[in-house]
């Protein structure tokens, strides 16, 4: 009957994802625990995430793991305590304008910490919301170091930039033998630039040239600027864009007949980019933070969680290949479980000061502690291709000293 009940309510939360961006601007903060229908308590925990945006694909699945892990397990032990733990949902949007909005509707709704968000620029924008409230925000995806730089209550479970510049890099020179390599990105959008600055440094450094180009926001058309990486005679081109613009770039260098290898970072692993890729001849690698037969149990489960609930499914773009962002909001819940166990309260200064001591070593993307900075220790990362036939493979798996 517990199960049934969970199911519902996340098809109910699911459905409701698109409506919560809207967004009160009070800066109060109210009660982080409250009374359930039934009597017992409740304890909230924000879910600061897209749905809709360029991002949107990327923040439902990474709410999707988030979902899954709430109704394995509904509840938390507190203080000698259950609560009942509620997600609650705010629609950053895709865009550092919104952002703010939504960070501030999660502290006016009185959560007890807060989960996300997919997409670096985005929490950034909202981090300060969630400094003035006294609110910890765990980051599950957010890769850029500006997320937690100079902001005390943000806090990740992901590797960061600098290292997976890097990775990407190694991996160019290594696997292909680059000397060149075409650097593509949005203008102004602060992931895009960080990574394309992390990877130049590390490619330079191991005596490889670096052409560059950034399109405007809103921009379709990448004729120009493929068949400059053509001209420039790259060996690889790298592109961390979002899913939005990766699906339209790969679709344009198939019809180019582009014959370089793409290198994409985290936001590139998406169903959305693989059926674009699906039926040409682009080579696609990625890195990112888990692939699929990582954790069996988990595989299974969150599997038999998408294809028994139509909002999960369509959530996950239809079918139930596992996105390493998934297995990502899947350890922040538990991480997030862990903090108010260690905290001895759901009181949201009590979580924040207990946060730098958590660690969880059954993740699924692996064990997590935290550094003095809020950052997750990883020195791991999955580099996976796409077969051309709608799926993944792992390539290899790269760590960096």
């Amino acid at each position: 009957m517990k199960k049934a009940l969970s199911l519902l309510l996340a098809g109910a939360l699911m459905a409701g994802m698109a409506g919560c961006g809207g967004g009160g601007t009070t800066e109060s903060q109210a009660p982080a625990e409250s009374q359930a229908a039934s009597g017992g308590k409740v304890v909230k925990i924000g879910v600061f995430e897209p749905s809709t945006g360029d991002s949107a694909s990327g923040g439902k699945k990474e709410t999707l793991g988030m979902q899954y892990a709430n109704q394995e397990t509904p509840t938390v032990e507190v203080g000698g305590e259950t609560y009942q733990v509620q997600l609650v949902y705010a629609d950053n949007g895709s865009t550092t304008d919104k952002a703010p909005s939504a960070a501030s509707q999660l502290v006016s709704e009185g959560v007890a910490l807060v989960l996300g968000s997919y997409g670096s620029g985005v929490s950034i924008a909202g981090g300060p919301k969630f400094e003035e409230a006294g609110l910890a925000a765990i980051g599950v995806t957010c890769t850029n170091p500006n997320v937690t730089a100079g902001n005390d209550y943000y806090f990740r479970i992901c590797f960061l930039d600098p290292f997976q510049g890097t990775v990407l890099a190694n991996f160019a020179q290594e696997k292909f033998s680059a000397q060149t390599a075409y650097c593509l990105g949005e203008t102004g959008n602060e992931y895009d630039q960080g990574l394309i600055t992390f990877f130049e440094q590390a490619f330079t450094a191991a005596g490889g040239k670096v052409v560059k180009d950034s399109f405007p926001t809103n921009n379709s058309d990448f004729t120009t600027y493929l068949n400059k990486a053509k001209e420039a005679g790259a060996d690889v081109i790298f592109t961390p864009v979002s899913i939005a613009y990766a699906t339209q770039i790969i679709s344009q260098a198939s019809s180019l007949g582009i014959t370089a290898p793409f290198l994409g970072s985290d936001t590139l692993d998406d169903n959305m980019v693989l059926d674009a890729a699906k039926d040409t001849d682009v080579q696609l690698y990625v890195s990112t933070f888990y692939q699929e037969g990582g954790s069996p149990d988990f595989d299974e489960g969150v599997k038999n969680y998408i294809n028994s609930n139509a909002d999960a499914k369509a959530a996950n773009g239809g079918n139930d290949t596992i996105a390493a962002v998934t297995a990502m909001g899947y350890d922040a819940y538990y991480v997030a479980l862990e903090a108010m166990k260690a905290a001895g309260s759901v009181d949201p200064a009590d979580i924040k000061a207990a946060l730098p001591g958590v660690s969880y070593d059954k993740g699924v993307s692996g064990a997590i502690a935290f550094d003095d900075v809020g950052d997750a220790v990883r020195d791991t990362a999955y580099i996976k291709h796409s077969t051309n036939t709608g799926s993944w493979e792992l390539e290899t798996v790269q760590t960096v000293k």
